[in-house]
Order: C-alpha cells, then structure tokens, then sequence
C-alpha cells in the first residue's frame, strides 16, 4: 500500500507508455541519482490488446532507442527487424487480389542503420521493468489533477492508486498520458484541425484524418511474398514496411511479432475523401479492404483477428511543448499527425533529449538553463511543424503513383541527407546550431509548400512524370540515391556530440534537392516552368545554401582540425602502437609433478 504523505521527486513523468518509459530511462542514464516516479492506470504487465497506433521505427528512434538507451540487443532479441518500406500502388483500383497489380517501389539493399518494428505493449512493459530496476517508482493509478504552480516552485500531482488519492511533489512535471491532454486541456495547449480548413501550422496545413487498424495473428505471408527475389533485392520484402495507396488513403503493413507471425494492417483516410462514418467499425474496414485492397483483405482473413481500433482524429500538436513552470508535453500528448513515414518515434527522440538535457541544466542550477529551455523548445515546435508538413496535400496525391514517387523521393533526400546526422551529432542540442537552424528552415518551409503546390498542380492536369525511385542512384543528373549520405560519420563511428561534418551534409543536401528540383521543373513544366521567376527564385536560395554550407564548413574544419573523428578509435590507435608481436602461448597445462 503506498503511503499517503507527499512523496517528493525531481520528476514525475504521467504516463509509462513509450515516451514516458523511454524519457524516464534516459533521465536516469545521464543525470546521477535523479529521482522519477512513473504514473500509469494500466499495470506493468499489459495486455495483449493494449496496442497503440505507432509500432515502426525510423533511423532517428532506432539510434535512440539502441544507442543512447542501450536496448540494441534488447531490440534484436525481442522485436522484428525493418528493413526500410516499401510502396505499392494498384495498377487498376478493381484489380487488387495480388502483388502483379500493384505497382511497386522495393527496398533494395539492407539500410546503412538497422531498424526496427516493435511490439508496443511488450516493450512498454519490459522498459518499465528495467526503469524500476534502475530506481524509477512506479505508481499504477489515475492522475485527478497536477498543479502547476509556476516558475521553479514544486508542482503537486494528485493521484488516485488502488482506491487511495494520494500527493507527489515533484521539480518537473511531464505529460506523456497520450490523449488524455492532462496538461494540455489544463492550459489550453493543444491545436486541433480547423474546421474551416485553414492551410496555415496553427490549424496543422489543413491535416484531417482518421485511422482504423487491426492486428491479425498466424497469417500466411506468402499470400504476400515467397520470399524469393534474387535478382531484385538483398532483403526481405515482409520485414519492410509496407505501404499501399489509394486515392485518398494509404494502409501500412507492419509485422509486430515473429511466434506466432503477427501483422497490424490499418489505414490513415482523410475526412474530405473517406468519411469516419464509413470505414469505422471492423465491418466497414473489411469491406473498404475487401473493395480497394484484396490483398489485404485477403492476409487479414487468413490469420485470426486480435483486435480493431478506429481513431477518428488523428493529427494534433500543441503550443508550448517545454514551458519555462517546469512542465513539459511529450510523445502523443505533445503531437502526432500521420504515420506515414513513421515520424512519432522519432519526434519523441529529439524532445527526450531535448527534455533531460534542459532538466540537467536545471537541477544543476546553470546559468544557461533557461537559454536553453527556450532555445529547445522553439526548435522542436520547428521542428514537429516541418513533420506536420509533410502530409500537406496527402489527401491530393496519394493515390498518384507518379506524383508520390517524385515526392517520396523528395523527402528522403532531406531526411538522409540532413534530418540524421543533424540526430546522431547531436546538432539539435547546440545552441548556435539551433539558431542557424531556425533561421534557414522558415525559407525551406516556403520552398517546401512551393513543390507541394508544384505536384499537387501537375496531379489535377493528370500529368505523369514517371516514376522515380528513391533507392536507385541512376536517375537523376547527379547519380545520386536519397537513402545515400554525403558524409562518412557512419563509416567512421563519428558518434560523438557535433564529430559528424552536419554543414557538409547540407551543402550536398541542397545541392541534391537543387538537381531534384530542375529535373522536376523540367519533366513537369518544361522550359517555361524552369525559366519562371519563382522557380529560378527557389533555384538560387539552393545553389545560395549550398554555399552557405560551404562557407560554414570552412569553419568547422578549422575548429575541429585537431579532434579525432572518434575517441575511443583514437586511444585505440595510440594503445597500438606500443603493440609488440610475441609469438608464443601462455602455458596452460601445470606440469606432472
């Protein structure tokens, strides 16, 4: 039984899903003897049915998870692997019953950083375990009501626990509740969809949809894939994510266990296409299925059904995700908006580490505390604003196999090519990085929604551009592939805060994008829309960040001259070199007395 008196901690974190567990370990891995409670309504051994939308990892969440929680073997040992995704639109919307009607965009190649798809409530279970063991207080009640006093004074969260209300104090409050917006109702944080349609952040650029998902077990995946494709790919299809498309919609199919051979198969619909009202009970969904992907419906049928969930509003996001009282909104209680490139994980990434980095200065009494609590939060809204983004216009383009092919394409160059390393070097969290960074991203943002209105345009004429694909490195002008890097932190264990050259990453980012960007005039517009005053106007802001990032790198280099691109290799070599060769054994056998 726990006791009434207020029990006082340096954090209470509500909520021990996956962003409250991971946020509770990493506070406990880099700040010595923090003190953390967890609060949670659901006990430590979930259900099978307590699933979640958001079972797909991207190279952001996996180093997070693997790297700077230390779950790689964790990971490996009790979750499928991903290996990238895949995108499959039918050639003709009546014929859907195989793989042959379908168009297809494979993963052709092992990704340069293993990820992951996971089993949430396992994972939320085995990380709490560990989190209790690492000293973490668990406290499996309801949350009544937080108090959020302001500034530095202590905030009271009052808990309901098996029957009993009870207090604890707490330096940092963190809602990671998900839905329930415990804070954000509190301080009316949260921005919903506009119901007038307003295409600007505040009202989400215009984002309204809904998901419906089942997870079915023991399926015959051959009614997918044999598994055979030795001339097409070195990895396998089934463990990708896949994606498949239609007007208005798209469905992922993510493997969730390995014994038995589990699947969640859902769709993420937009309001304007697909009512609620039609696809919103198991019924609905099957018969959606049945009528625009039989294939689908066909693996669902074969297996046998472990649950369905129907969420009518999907996207969200808030004002204020890390406030200068202490509190802090994170994972689904901050925002989500789509998972189609399986951002959430990732987004929760950047604000973990953006989170304890800001509790450290805090607790540790910095004079730069605030500086940086400020600086964090106005770049993560930046930077959850930039994901938001890229669903604009989905509801448009989605089932346009050329169109999405181009923008999918598009949108990996800027996530390879800039969004990871500026994660591994830990850019997010250098204060002048930040500054640069939010200075630049406004003028990209606008040249973002530019191409979005470029393809949405060439999609109502009903133009086909081709296809292009993001894998393949021998179809734009530069032989350049968007899943490449221009950069060898990878190759060179550049592991270490702000080793990864992230100014000569840009700078070939945007050089990228600028030979994407005149092919895609080109193919689409011809020369009148290549020459046009605004697409030369966003052909020279590129060429000018390309020089941006040239000029800047100059820089870096100097200051960096005399580091090694990785310590440990560095001691290493050092160690070695008094290394003497001696070529005899250490004996092992005691001679015979």
């Amino acid at each position: 039984m726990y006791t009434t008196q207020p029990q006082e901690y340096d954090v209470v974190i509500m909520g021990a899903g996956f962003a409250g567990v991971c946020q509770a370990r990493h506070l406990m891995l880099n700040i010595p003897n923090i003190k953390v409670a967890l609060i949670d309504p659901r006990p430590e051994e979930r259900t099978d049915k307590d699933m979640k939308i958001g079972e797909s990892m991207i190279e952001g969440a996996a180093l997070f998870v693997c790297k700077e929680l230390g779950l790689y073997e964790y990971m490996i040992e009790n979750h499928t692997p991903k290996n990238g995704l895949n995108f499959h639109w039918p050639k003709d919307p009546a014929q859907t019953s195989n793989l042959d009607d379908y168009y297809h965009l494979w993963v052709n190649r092992q990704t340069d950083i293993g990820s992951f798809h996971m089993n949430r409530a396992k994972f939320e279970r085995d990380v709490l375990k560990m989190n209790k063991e690492m000293g973490a207080v668990f406290y499996n009640g309801r949350v009544l009501d937080v108090d959020l006093t302001p500034g530095d004074a202590i905030k009271t969260v009052k808990v309901k626990v098996h029957g009993e209300d009870i207090e604890l104090k707490a330096k940092h409050v963190i809602d990671a509740a998900g839905r329930k917006f415990i804070i954000g109702r509190k301080t009316d944080n949260v921005i919903f969809h506009q119901p007038d349609g307003g295409q600007g952040p505040d009202n989400l650029y215009g984002l309204n949809n809904g998901s419906a998902w089942v997870r079915v077990r023991n399926i015959d995946r051959k009614l997918f894939h044999d598994g055979y494709d030795p001339t097409g790919a070195a990895t396998s299809h089934y463990y990708a994510t896949n994606h498949w498309f239609g007007h208005g919609h798209w469905l992922w199919m993510i493997p969730t266990d390995k014994d038995p051979l589990e699947l969640s198969i859902g769709v993420i619909h937009h309001h304007e296409v697909i009512p609620a009202n039609s696809i919103n009970s198991l019924d609905k969904f099957s018969a959606f299925l049945k009528e625009n992907h039989k294939l689908l419906y066909q693996l669902i049928n074969s297996g046998e059904l472990v649950d369905f969930h129907y969420l009518p509003r999907l996207g969200h996001n808030s004002k204020t995700l890390y406030s200068q009282d202490n509190w802090y909104v994170l994972g689904d209680a901050a925002c989500i908006f789509d998972a189609f490139y399986s951002f959430g994980t990732t987004m929760i990434a950047f604000a973990t580490e953006s989170i304890t980095e800001i509790i450290r200065a805090k607790l540790a009494k910095e004079a730069d505390a605030e500086t940086k609590r400020e600086a964090y939060n106005r770049f993560n809204l930046r930077y959850v604003q930039d994901v938001n983004r890229l669903y604009r216009y989905h509801a448009k383009q989605l089932g346009n196999a050329s169109i999405m092919s181009w923008r999918i394409s598009f949108e990996y160059t800027w996530w390879f090519g800039l969004h990871v390393p500026l994660y591994l070097g830990k850019w997010h969290l250098h204060l002048r990085y930040v500054n640069t960074y939010l200075q630049h991203t406004k003028r990209v943002g606008n040249f973002i929604n530019h191409v979005h209105d470029q393809l949405s345009l060439l999609g109502e004429q009903g133009k086909n551009i081709g296809f292009l694909d993001p894998y393949r490195a021998d179809q734009l002008l530069n032989h350049h592939s968007p899943v490449s890097h221009a950069d060898t932190y990878l190759e060179n264990a550049r592991y270490e805060p702000r080793r990864c050259n992230i100014f000569r990453n840009s700078r070939q980012t945007c050089l990228n994008v600028a030979v994407w960007y005149a092919m895609f005039l080109w193919k689409g517009f011809g020369i009148a829309g290549f020459l046009s005053p605004r697409s030369l106007q966003y052909l020279f802001l590129l060429i000018a960040l390309v020089g941006y990032g040239a000029f800047y790198e100059i820089f870096y280099l100097y200051q960096t001259r005399k580091l090694p691109a990785n310590s440990q290799v560095a001691q290493r070599n050092r160690d070695v070199q008094d290394y003497q060769y001696r070529a005899k054994l250490q004996p092992w056998i005691a001679e015979a007395q």
